[in-house]
């Protein structure tokens, strides 16, 4: 079952010769229990996208359609209980709320959405403990550190239950093993809860953990990769286990080229 899909959606900024087009007449789905990898160099409309994806921004033209509704013709009170209800987001700023506890930032959404009680409370305990925080439920986000905090954020964007979750670089302020124990656990979850789950990364050995991957550049989609050896490669994991360096196709998707990534050495599914 479909979980998120845009359609045609177009984003342009300013009006007339000045007009700038962030997002070109992207259209993708996302299925529940599917987990996807939004990649693409800086300045390739990723971001724009999510943002438009969560109903932070209104497309300039196209369709957005989550639980069967059309976001995009929403009011901006419409869409803000929409998201409430209906959206997780993991901000690459995590936004929460200083003056209370890990545990306490994870159980407002519940407060929020008229879901919290004994039951919402011990889910979200056992989520934070999932997502290695045992110690840190009564810490207030000053005494965290920026991954122990990016990780109440995922807890937060998760507890709710919502139709889709989305992630904004959520593995940026964590080292390298946590970063992956994250976004393994995130990935888990996302299976587990039968959401449909969108992350943008830069860091392409996240993708290993995701079930797809659609690569922008310059405001399109210009690649799906779907197959789960391509997905490893583009990860690196494959050229890693053979001793190479970073593979030709995570340099593509960063936008670096190289001569090493002709047509030839590439699955023919992807090109």
């Amino acid at each position: 079952m479909i979980g998120l899909e845009a359609l045609h959606v177009t984003k342009i900024y300013g009006t007339g010769a000045t007009a700038v087009t962030a997002v070109n007449d992207v259209s993708l789905s996302v299925r529940r229990g599917e987990f996807v990898a939004l990649v693409g160099p800086s300045g390739s409309g990723k971001t724009t996208m999510l943002a438009m994806l969560a109903g932070l921004l209104k497309p300039s033209e196209g369709q957005i359609f989550i639980a069967g509704q059309d976001i995009g013709r929403m009011s901006e009170a419409e869409r803000t209980r929409f998201r409430g209800r209906y959206i997780g987001f993991a901000f690459q700023s995590n936004n929460l709320v200083p003056y209370l506890t890990a545990l306490e930032n994870v159980e407002l959404m519940l407060r929020l959405n008229g879901k919290f009680d004994r039951k919402g409370r011990e889910r979200a305990r056992e989520l934070l403990v999932r997502l290695g925080l045992a110690e840190r439920l009564n810490n207030r986000p000053n005494q965290l550190s920026g991954g122990q905090q990016q990780r109440v954020a995922i807890a937060r964007a998760l507890i709710h239950e919502p139709e889709v979750v989305l992630a904004d670089e959520p593995t940026a302020s964590l080292d390298t093993e946590r970063a992956h124990q994250v976004v393994q656990t995130f990935a888990e979850l996302i299976h587990e809860q039968n959401r449909a789950g969108i992350m943008v990364t830069h860091d392409l050995r996240m993708c290993r953990y995701v079930d797809r991957v659609i690569q922008m550049v310059d405001g399109k989609v210009s690649r799906e990769i779907a197959d789960r050896n391509d997905i490893l490669r583009l990860a690196g994991a494959l050229d890693s286990m053979n001793g190479v360096g970073e593979s030709s196709w995570a340099m593509e998707a960063n936008g670096e080229h190289s001569l090493s990534s002709s047509k030839h050495s590439m699955s023919p599914a992807i090109l």
